[in-house]
Order: structure tokens, then C-alpha cells, then sequence
């Protein structure tokens, strides 16, 4: 049975208003045509569904019967679109965002900041993970958008804008201070203790590939997780670390540790945005790229 939904609509604010007319006055239409639509889904579903009485009309037990999932129904619309509204005017939603550590301290955290106290409504999930994982995560649809760091290679079909440049640097305590101030070469690091990133971060893939472009090649002493963990033990001398200098900026101005200074420095590089992948974007998550890319 094909019967047109704007007759079910009418049907529930006749029901509701227990008039012809009243109906008529809510959805801004005449009392003929109210009663027209009524007559003809009667004529559809083979069945009388209002009685008249002297104040308007009341629903028949067959009425009564279909009103009660015509009601659940209409009123479920109604939420929808209430809650579709509110996702438009950004009074509720959510974002699914992923960054590693450096993207979401050194860049996405100011912004998401502001984000929060001009859209208090919008549930932001931030997923932590270094930059292979993350465009993982987008590529199965899983975030909205992502924020790494140079380099990567991407699948067809994904974007990506540099918003901010970063630096890859050596570090050293007091133990290594007989470097201060000296002009190394690469090739010194050989002999040296190193701490660095695991194998599976773009930091690490972009150092090492420097380094052996070099004829240098590193055994670090200590792998970790990440970057502020490398800091704390290169400030406890269990070697030389190897971070993006935003990490080491505040023990290096409080003279807990020192750059190490050589004839070349590392090229920067880059902390992306990258979207595309399987997941379409929100407006809020619209709204908050908007904020990212005009910085």
C-alpha cells in the first residue's frame, strides 16, 4: 500500500487536535483540504478513522489503533530534525579527529580551545596516535580529519595542507657538556649514546632517512613512545636525544639541556592536515577546518 506520508501528517494533527479545523489552522492549510486528505487515506486503508462529535471529531478504535504508531513516528521525525537542526547551527555533534603527540600540543590544542568555548555543544574525540596510524584511522573512516607530521605517502583520493613548519634537533645534558658549543658532524653521532622515537613514527622515518643520505647510521641506546619521554631522559644524561624542538624549547631555556650545534642543519619539515577517506565530514568538523586553515 502507497499511500502519500503528507495524509499520515495530517491525520496526527487532526488527531492530536481533535478538529478539522484546528489542524487546518496548525499546518496553514484550509478545513476543505484537511478534510479531503482524511477521506482520501480512508478510502486507502478501507476504514472510517474519525467519528464527528459536537466539538470536533473523536478517532475510531481503528483510528485509535493507527494514530498510536502514526504518533511514535511523526514524533521521531520531528526529533530528527530537531537534532539535524541542531547539528547545522553546531548546538550538537561530534568530530573524530586524529594527531600524535607534537600535532595536537605544538598546533591542533590552541584551536581546539577556542573551538570549545565558541561551540560548547560539539563532542570533540581526539584519537592519539604517531602518523601512519592516524592515516590508517582516515582511510577507514574512522576520523574526520587528521594531523601529521612530513613525511608520508597517501592513498588516492586524500588531501593534505601544510600548516606548520617544525625542526628535528640533537640534544644533550650536562654530562655531554664538553659539545656545547662545538660544530659537529653527523658521523660523531655514531659514537654516542642516541634516545629516539620508535621505528614506527614519520619523526624517526625522516631523520633516519637525513642521516643516511649522510652515510650515517644510528643504534639508538633508547627507543620511546614519545617525544616528552625523550626529553626527561636526555635531562637524566642516558644520552643524546633526538626530538622536534618544540619538545626540548623549555628544558633548553631552563639550561637542563643544549643543542647540539653541526655544519648542517636538518631541512624542516612540515605538520599537515590530511582529509578525504571513507568518512563524509560533519559541518562542525567543516567549521572547525575552516578555523585550522585560516590561522
Amino acid at each position: 500500500m502507497d499511500i502519500n506520508l503528507e495524509y499520515y501528517r495530517i491525520f496526527y494533527h487532526v488527531a492530536r487536535a481533535g478538529s478539522f479545523t484546528k489542524a487546518g489552522e496548525e499546518l496553514c492549510i484550509s478545513q476543505p483540504a484537511v478534510s479531503q486528505s482524511i477521506k482520501t487515506l480512508e478510502e486507502n486503508l478501507g476504514s472510517r478513522l474519525f467519528m464527528r462529535i459536537p466539538k470536533g471529531v473523536k478517532l475510531t478504535p481503528e483510528g485509535e489503533a493507527l494514530y498510536s504508531y502514526v504518533k511514535r513516528g511523526y514524533e521521531y521525525i520531528k526529533l530528527g530534525e530537531e537534532q539535524f537542526r541542531k547539528m547545522l547551527d553546531l548546538e550538537h555533534g561530534e568530530i573524530r579527529i586524529g594527531a600524535s603527540d607534537m600535532t595536537l600540543q605544538f598546533y591542533l590544542l590552541p584551536y581546539l580551545e577556542r573551538f570549545h568555548e565558541k561551540y560548547p555543544g560539539i563532542k570533540v574525540l581526539v584519537t592519539n596516535a604517531p602518523t601512519p596510524n592516524t592515516l590508517e584511522l582516515l582511510y577507514d573512516g574512522k576520523i574526520d580529519f587528521g594531523l601529521v607530521s612530513e613525511p608520508f605517502i597517501l592513498k588516492a583520493g586524500i588531501e593534505y595542507k601544510r600548516v606548520r613548519k617544525i625542526s628535528d634537533i640533537f640534544v644533550a645534558g650536562s654530562k655531554f657538556s664538553y659539545l656545547y658549543g662545538k660544530t659537529m658532524e653527523y658521523k660523531d653521532l655514531e659514537e654516542l649514546p642516541i634516545i629516539s622515537l620508535e621505528h614506527n613514527t614519520s619523526t624517526r622515518k625522516y631523520v633516519n632517512e637525513f642521516l643516511e643520505d649522510n652515510q650515517v647510521i644510528l643504534n639508538p641506546e633508547f627507543e620511546l613512545a614519545t617525544s616528552d619521554m625523550i626529553v626527561k631522559f636526555a635531562i637524566r644524561n642516558l644520552g643524546i636525544g633526538c626530538v622536534v624542538e618544540d619538545f626540548a624549547e623549555e628544558a633548553i631555556s631552563n639550561k637542563q639541556l643544549f643543542k647540539l650545534i653541526f655544519r648542517d642543519e636538518i631541512p624542516e619539515r612540515n605538520i599537515c592536515i590530511v582529509t578525504g577517506g571513507q568518512r563524509p565530514i560533519s559541518e562542525a568538523a567543516n567549521r572547525l577546518l575552516k578555523m585550522l586553515y585560516h590561522q
